[in-house]
Order: structure tokens, then C-alpha cells, then sequence
């Protein structure tokens, strides 16, 4: 059985303001409900371990949201993630980041989850994430001492979602921007359309809507 390590924020509130945040539930539970059909095994991790915040939990229409979220295993695992020292990166085939803006603010920095990342990576690991997920590719540097993403093409959360969404002026820092720094290129699509690139074994996702088409790409690359 094929088994995915899910890196999730322990930070529940939007940058530095009041307003309720953490993880995105549909970019984690669309990503699941791929993962579960195929049979692959998962384990919820966070830095500090423990209950990790989520929001968009009550989206009208969204039953694949709404169904994983019923789940009794998934409410378990989101109650009780493994903290980043209990993790054996050996156990796992993938490592998959789901979005929302707290990760902006913990595992965007965190080296302990880069080092287990770049471990996985180079002993031949698949690395996929969604929106605001690729910010935990930033920290991430190999053995050689490069940045996982000096020859990787990635996408993101775009600038012009920022706008939309309204989180402009409260992120901690853009997204969009850091990875056009560090990235050899940054690519996007309009607006919330499904955009997805695959370069290698490093797999992103652009916006929430793509968050079914990263994980479908990642179970293809598994081999399932």
C-alpha cells in the first residue's frame, strides 16, 4: 500500500491578524478523496503535532468536502497530527501540502519538515502541493546545497487571487513573488481556473480549484 505524509499548518489565524485560518479544508479533503479511492494509506503531520486548525469546513455545495469531513478516521487524524519529530520519512512514498494561508507563516520557514522533504525527494520521493501549499517548497535544500526549486517550474496562488480573495494586505508575504524568486520559472492561468504542473517528481497546484488534479497526478506518478 502506497502511503502519502500530509504536512499541515499549526498556525490558526490569517498572517499577524484576528481572522480565523490554518489549513483549507477542500484543498486537503479533494486531495484525500483521490488518495482514499486509490487505496493509498495517509498520516496528518504538523510541526507542534496535536489538533491542527482548519477552515472552509461548511462550503454550500461541496459534498466531496463535506463527506471526507464527515469522516470519524479524518476528524481522528486532524485531532491528533504526528508533531515533525515523530515523522520516519522512510514510511512514506509522497508528501503532499495542502493550502491555506497559516502555512505562510510556519511551514514556509520550517527546516524540519524541509530537511525530511529533501531526504524524500532524493531518495526518489514525489512532492505535490496546492495554492498556498508550495510555499513549503521554499525552505527545501538538497544534499548538493541548491534549492529544491532552482530547476523546478511551479505554480501557486496567484497575485490576482490574492486580490480577489481579499487576503492582499494581510499574507505575510506573496506568495507569487517568493517563488518567482527561487523558482527557475513561475507560471499561471487565469484567475481559479485548474492549473496543474508536473515538472519531475515535484508536482503544484495553482488555486484551490486544482487541489483533485494535483492528487490525481500524484497517484499517476505512484502508479496507481
Amino acid at each position: 500500500m502506497k502511503k502519502v505524509l500530509i504536512p499541515v499548518t499549526n498556525h490558526a489565524k490569517l498572517g499577524d491578524t484576528d481572522q480565523d485560518n490554518g489549513t483549507y479544508a477542500p484543498e486537503l479533503t479533494h486531495a484525500l478523496h483521490v488518495f482514499i479511492e486509490q487505496g493509498v494509506d495517509y498520516d496528518i503531520a504538523s510541526i507542534n503535532g496535536g489538533k491542527v486548525p482548519v477552515y472552509g469546513t461548511d462550503i454550500e455545495g461541496d459534498e466531496v468536502n463535506a463527506s471526507v469531513l464527515a469522516s470519524e478516521d479524518v476528524q481522528h487524524r486532524l485531532n491528533n497530527s504526528l508533531p515533525v519529530s515523530d515523522v520516519n520519512i522512510a514510511d512514506y512514498d509522497a508528501v503532499f501540502y495542502p493550502g491555506g494561508f497559516g502555512l505562510l507563516t510556519d511551514l514556509a520557514h520550517n527546516e524540519d519538515f524541509a530537511k525530511l522533504a529533501a531526504s524524500h525527494y532524493e531518495n526518489g520521493g514525489l512532492l505535490g502541493a496546492v495554492c498556498h501549499g508550495p510555499a513549503a517548497f521554499l525552505p527545501i535544500t538538497l544534499s548538493s546545497g541548491e534549492a529544491l526549486l532552482a530547476d523546478k517550474s511551479v505554480t501557486a496562488f496567484t497575485r490576482e487571487e490574492e486580490i480577489d480573495y481579499g487576503t492582499i494586505d494581510d499574507i505575510p508575504f506573496l506568495l507569487e513573488e517568493a517563488l518567482a524568486r527561487k523558482a527557475a520559472r513561475f507560471s499561471k492561468v487565469k484567475p481559479w481556473e485548474d492549473f496543474v504542473i508536473e515538472d519531475g517528481r515535484v508536482i503544484s497546484g495553482q488555486n484551490p480549484t486544482s487541489a483533485h488534479s494535483v492528487a490525481k497526478a500524484m497517484v499517476k506518478q505512484l502508479g496507481l
